[in-house]
């Protein structure tokens, strides 16, 4: 039953956060957005390879191993490792020296809880870019020689696909990403906690989310993986209607974990509203940044190149710090 429209004080940030107008609410996804969904491999190629093309740069960089120096050729080494070049010019033996490169573990971790499922009118649902931007982080991960694995979770870890650097591999990082139906609440903590179990050798972690759970227990949670010299990227994924209210007189809004609704008129809260979700941005990354974590909040209109220009930047070791 519905309850009588709540005059301010407005309802409590953590209900407003994850809030979403039941009017515009749909299904996680429909029969069109499950077409789609079966093409996220030829997205994530097409997405990433067009990225390149428009950089002039191929998305295939690196090798498994650089040259580095040479040295005097020792009786007993391969001598198909002789460089002929340097003896025609000095006629002594030298070999190249390459330096062995170790493949890279990128780690992503996907936020599949309740609020996820949240997409405003015409939009697509948060789960929905986080999946997109999964799949193709795993595909340039793969074609460049390193390994990709996959945590869904909720309030805990639903879904682990390990390391893994093969095409079929990839295969099943998007399989996995489509059979995703998010529910449950959020416990971020509890799940980063589990992984790190799972997350045996050192690499890169990148969580997809919005972020709408308590971040001083996951700031706490991602201290033992910064301890043991991980990388980590938060990327928060909000909706435009998350982060200014919907231009609405009258709505009823719900929460997508618990249930809870509140009716009220969005103008009366909007500037409080902005203000709580201002500073909830903001303090993300400013304790993100404390503890020299990289965060960037994902701009939906440009999703794709957004997440890519902000991996690439991680992934040269340059700090993300945007909002």
């Amino acid at each position: 039953m519905d309850r009588p429209p709540i005059i301010p004080p407005p309802p409590s940030p953590a209900v407003l956060r994850r809030a979403v107008l039941q009017q515009f609410q749909k299904p996680i996804l429909t029969l069109a957005e499950l077409e789609r969904f079966k093409d996220l491999l030829v997205f994530a190629k097409s997405t990433v390879e067009g990225y390149f093309s428009g950089k002039h740069k191929s998305p295939f960089y690196g090798s498994s191993a650089e040259f580095t120096d040479y040295k005097e050729f020792v009786p007993g080494e391969d001598p198909a490792h002789i460089d002929w070049r340097v003896y025609a010019r000095t006629r002594r033996f030298y070999v190249r020296q390459f330096q062995k490169e170790t493949d890279m573990v990128i780690y992503l971790l996907v936020d599949a809880s309740a609020s996820m499922r949240y997409a405003g009118e015409g939009r697509q649902s948060k789960f929905y870019l986080a999946a997109k931007i999964a799949a193709a982080l795993s595909y340039l991960m793969i074609h460049q020689g390193d390994k990709a694995a996959l945590a869904l979770f909720s309030d805990k870890v639903n879904t682990w696909v390990a390391p893994g650097g093969t095409r079929r591999h990839l295969h099943r990082i998007v399989t996995e990403l489509e059979r995703v139906r998010p529910a449950s609440t959020t416990g971020m903590a509890g799940a980063v906690h589990e992984c790190a179990g799972l997350f045996k050798k050192r690499g890169q972690i990148v969580i997809l989310s919005d972020f709408m759970d308590d971040t001083e227990k996951l700031f706490e949670a991602c201290g033992q993986f910064m301890h043991r010299k991980f990388e980590i990227l938060l990327m928060q994924i909000l909706d435009p209607d998350e982060l200014n209210l919907p231009q609405v007189s009258m709505a009823r809004f719900v929460d997508l974990e618990d249930g809870r609704q509140v009716r009220v008129e969005p103008e009366e809260i909007r500037r409080s509203y902005r203000a709580r979700m201002k500073k909830f941005v903001e303090g993300l990354a400013s304790e993100s940044d404390r503890r020299r974590i990289s965060c960037q909040l994902i701009d939906t209109t440009r999703p794709y190149l957004s997440a890519l220009e902000t991996y690439l930047g991680f992934r040269q070791g340059n700090r993300v710090l945007v909002r």
